[in-house]
Order: structure tokens, then sequence, then C-alpha cells
């Protein structure tokens, strides 16, 4: 039996930048806020200090900041007719745990989403006729648009001091910045950063190819920056521990470096850490939250009554708790029918690496953000007629710093131990880069997440399971993407080059990238969609989910600057539209 506990205004699930954003936005309009946070509470001074924060066994082989799967896991396989097996470890994607969430580990490249991506489905039948996308796909508008997510997106760049430099400036296209982006009403807040020289070798072949590069989008401050509530960040010193690591310069974006120093002095605010949410309650219309009931370490049930409840986990844990809740019509894949757990989708990772004989890249030096890109073969920026795929991908060159253990690189055929293996990665160490390309990936009928029919948590609640695989037509714009990355590799003049396209089946083993989407997916149809445009519940209209579980496909950009925009339009709209008239903002 839950111990009921005294009510509140709001409880916000999660404390990464979601629930932060919220939470502080809400507080400042006078809502007395408890958030529920699954994993303990970090602090940049101690959890991540100079002596301490360059652990390479510590964070990358034994996983510090990522999320237990003792406390949780899911379950994983290809296609519905396959039986799916737990993770017991993570290895193609690394959920965080505690205050700040994924947004401490995470490398901080925070790209915004093309206009035509918010009416993808719309975008590509104007332009191509919709027989031309391939069957396969179930791509969706989102509900909303580019004049609408903008002012949020320089919401988020400011709280953040994204470093970088506009490419389209009011309408008017910029020299230096990426002229594929939709109008922006303000430069970045900090300029770019210095290049290494891996991305500048990069720059000079994509510019003399008639490409046109520009400095990749930067959560890693470029100068001593202090944002909008009132918080400084320190300059980025290309450590080359990032990604996979806290920052212990206070110079990467993340919400304890952004957000919780101010929020936590809110006497209006309550961080409840180390406590997981099981479910929210409702009444008994089922129309209406009443809370959550939560358990802390001990296993002592808690009852939290709010007014509002919103949910701010990662994907997986947002599609899995509204399962658990009752929230929405679990999705059916055979029936196409339902909403919970629909448009499943990933990120297509692809790459060439370059070896070369004459060359001394100081691979060390690096970070998580540290970049140059072009984007001539991203998204719907180049023609697909023909091509028989839709999608395209970001390349970019951005050194993550040669940490010892994990950067050995070596040629194709090396020995993997022994005195060759040991001269080659001698011999390679210092004259070896990467071009990389983050693509998208689409939604296809039998991508999506669901209960686990056998296996269960600690707790005894169902797993979630996640039934993935890359659709045919990924496989096709990854091969194509690839190639072209291959061409500047080739005009860069190396002894050798290596391209990496995806292919096959997806797999859980090796790590690939932390944007999982969808599953609780926004648009203007509650018939295939479970939030409506302000991320409010189309079934209950008084729970808010918010994060990247919104998106009904993923572009080839990285998810977190959308997410940030996302949780301000949210905030915005439960403090001007939700508080004045609770109730559905958007009518079915």
């Amino acid at each position: 039996m839950a111990t009921k506990l005294p009510a509140t205004d709001v409880v916000v699930i999660g404390l990464g930048w979601a629930g932060s954003i919220i939470a502080n936005e809400l507080t400042d309009e006078g809502l007395d806020v408890v958030a529920l946070e699954r994993g303990p509470w970090r602090d940049t001074a101690a959890d991540f200090n100079l002596a301490s924060a360059p652990d390479e066994l510590r964070y990358v082989q034994r996983q510090e900041l990522m999320l237990r799967t003792a406390q949780n896991t899911i379950t994983a396989r290809n296609n519905p007719s396959q039986t799916a097996l737990p993770m017991r470890s993570w290895g193609s994607f690394h959920p965080g745990n505690g205050t700040g969430g994924a947004g401490n580990h995470w490398a901080g490249i925070t790209f915004r989403f093309q206009p035509s991506e918010f009416r993808l489905r719309s975008h590509l039948t104007e332009r191509y006729g919709a027989a031309a996308i391939p069957q396969e796909l179930v791509l969706q508008d989102w509900g909303t648009d580019w004049t609408e997510m903008e002012p949020f997106y320089d919401a988020f760049d400011k709280i953040t001091g994204l470093s970088g430099k506009a490419g389209n400036l009011k309408g008017e296209i910029q020299q230096g910045g990426n002229p594929f982006e939709g109008p922006r009403s303000n430069e970045y807040p900090t300029r770019p950063l210095r290049q290494p020289y891996g991305p500048t070798l990069f720059a000079e072949t994509a510019r003399n190819m008639g490409y046109k590069p520009f400095p990749v989008p930067s959560a890693l401050v470029s100068e001593p920056y202090t944002n909008s509530l009132g918080v400084t960040m320190g300059p980025c010193t290309f450590c080359g521990f990032c990604t996979n690591y806290g920052c212990a310069n206070y110079s990467k974006a993340s919400a304890i470096t952004t957000i919780l120093p101010v929020l936590v002095r809110k006497s209006n605010f309550t961080a409840r850490t180390n406590s997981e949410v099981l479910r929210i309650t409702r009444d008994a219309s089922g129309k209406r939250a009443t809370g959550v009931v939560f358990v802390d370490t001990s296993g002592q049930e808690w009852e939290q009554p709010a007014e509002l409840v919103v949910v701010t986990a990662f994907t997986f844990e947002n599609v899995r708790l509204m399962l658990l809740s009752g929230i929405g019509t679990p999705y059916d894949p055979r029936t196409n029918t339902g909403t919970t757990g629909r448009n499943y989708a990933y990120q297509t990772a692809n790459g060439v690496q370059l070896f070369f004989d004459d060359k001394n890249f100081n691979p060390f030096i690096g970070g998580g953000a540290v970049g140059m890109g072009i984007d001539e073969f991203n998204n719907d920026n180049f023609d697909h007629s023909g091509l028989g795929f839709f999608g395209g991908g970001s390349i970019r060159v951005t050194p993550i710093g040669a940490a010892p253990i994990n950067n050995r690189p070596v040629p194709p055929g090396t020995p993997s131990w022994g005195s060759e293996w040991k001269r080659q990665t001698v011999k390679n160490y210092l004259s070896n880069m990467s071009i990389g390309c983050e693509a998208s990936s689409y939604t296809t009928r039998n991508n999506y997440l669901s209960l686990d029919p056998t296996y269960n948590d600690h707790l005894g609640r169902p797993l979630l399971r996640l039934t993935f695989d890359f659709p045919e037509n990924d496989l096709k714009m990854a091969q194509y993407c690839t190639d072209k990355v291959g061409e500047i590799a080739k005009a860069m003049g190396p002894r050798q080059i290596v391209k990496s396209p995806s292919k096959g089946h997806w797999n859980t083993v090796p790590y690939q990238s932390s944007h999982v989407v969808g599953g609780f997916v926004m648009g203007a149809d509650p018939k295939t969609s479970s939030v409506n445009k302000y991320l409010q519940s189309w079934d209950v209209p008084n729970v808010f989910v918010v994060g990247a579980s919104a998106f009904p496909q993923n572009p080839g950009y990285n998810p977190t600057g959308t997410v940030g925009a996302l949780s301000f339009k949210a905030a915005n709209a439960i403090r001007t539209l939700y508080l004045k008239s609770p109730g559905a903002l958007v009518q079915a």
C-alpha cells in the first residue's frame, strides 16, 4: 500500500534536459513542482572534478553514467516473428542515469531540424508524389511547423550558449554557416569553436569540391558565457574526454551546468532522487491523472498526488510508463491501429576511415562536438528522384579525442593482437581520421515498442520490448551517402580509405547512437499520434509527455536540440494556455 504524500501542483518524471527545463519554467509561473528522478543526484564539482573525470575505464568500459541494466533494461528483436531477449549490458545505445540524464554524457552536437522535417510526408508528397514514397515507410507530419518551433529553438540556444555560425539569419543566407538550415531569429550565442587539423583539412577539401562546409553546432561553449538564467560556463579546453563523460570544465551544456543550479534554489521546487515511478494514477473516468506512484530504494511505495503530470524521461521509459499506466491504446502492427509504441525510429550510422602516411592529426585533442560538416546530402537537400530511397545524413569530421583504451586504429587485415598489431597501432595512431555520416531513420509498420510478455524487471513489471530493423530504404540511403563521403575522402589523398555504411540487420552489441526516438509521437490526428502539437496526451489532458518519444521519425541530425525546443514549447503551452483553461488544447 502506497503512503500518500501532500499534493503538489505538478509532478515531473525525470530530471534530464526536458524535465529540468519544464520544472524551471513552471516554478517561474509560481507552481509547486515535485520532480522524481530514478537515479542519484549528480553535480559537476562532486562527480566530475578534474582528478576523476578523464577516466576511460570508469566511464566508457564500466559505463558509470549509464542506467544499470539490473535496474531496468529492454528486450530486443528484429521482427515480430522473433522472441525478444534482454540486453544484459548497454551496447547500441546508452541510457543515462541520475539528474542530468543522458545529457551528462552526450557529445553536444546540437542541430535544429529543417523546416521540411516537421511536415515530412506532406513535403515528399508535394515534391515527388505519394507513389514515390516506399510502401514500407509510415512517415508522418509532426502537427507543428518551423514558425512555431523557431522561438523555442532560440530559447534552447540561449540556455546552452551554443557555439556556431548562422547560415540563415532572418531569411538571409550567411557566409560560413549552414545554408540549408531554416531561418533563425538570432546568431548563435557564442562564436564557433576553433577547429583541429582533421576538420580543417576536410572543410578545405569539401570547399574545393563545391560544397559549403560549416562549423558543427556545439553545446561545448567556445568562450566564457553567462546563459539566460544567469549561470556562467567556461570555454572548452579540447581535453578529449567528452562523449560518455561528464565535463569537469563547466564547458559542456547539460541540465546540471545550465538549469539545476538555479532550479534547486527555488522554494517551490522539490527533487526526489533514487525514486522510480511505477505508474500514473487516474480517476474513475480514466480521463484525468491524479498523480503518480513511485518506489524508493528501500522498496517503500509512495503516492504523489498532482494536478498536472509531466513525463520527461528517456524515450524508452516514456513509452513504457504510458503502457504500464494504460494511457493510449497499445500499437498493433498487424492492424496498424493504436498509438502507444508506434513509429519507433533510430539513427543510421555510417563512416569512412582514412589512413595517411604524412599527417599528424594529434587525435587526443578533441571534444564531442568539435568539427566541420556539410549538409548537401542530408534529408531532402538533394534530389531523390529515381534513387529508390528518401532521407540522408549529416556528413562531418568531429574528432572526439582518441582515448587510450578504445582507440587503436589499424587497417583491415591487421591481427587483433601481437607484435604486428602493436606496430600498426604505433604507425597509424597519429595519422588516421574519420568522416562520419549520421543519417536519418524512417519509420515502418513493424518497428515499434511494446511490453514484453516474458521478461520482468526487479519490481515485477514487464520490460519494454523493442522490435526494430533497418528498412531497405535506410540501407540504400546509407550506401549512397557513404559513397559520397568516400569521394571526399579520396580527394583528401590518404594511403587507404575504409568505407563502413550501415548494412545488414540491426543488433544490440556495438555502440551506434543513443538517438532512440518515437513510440509516443506527436501529430494532428489522434488515430496516428499520442500527443498533440503541445505534447499533451490526447486521452488524458493533464498529462504531457515530452522528449524524443514524440518524434514521428528521425532526420539526419542529433535529437537533443529538438528535445530542448519541444520542452520549451510544452512549458509555454502549459503557462499560457493550459493554466488559463485546463483541458484539451487541441480538439480531436
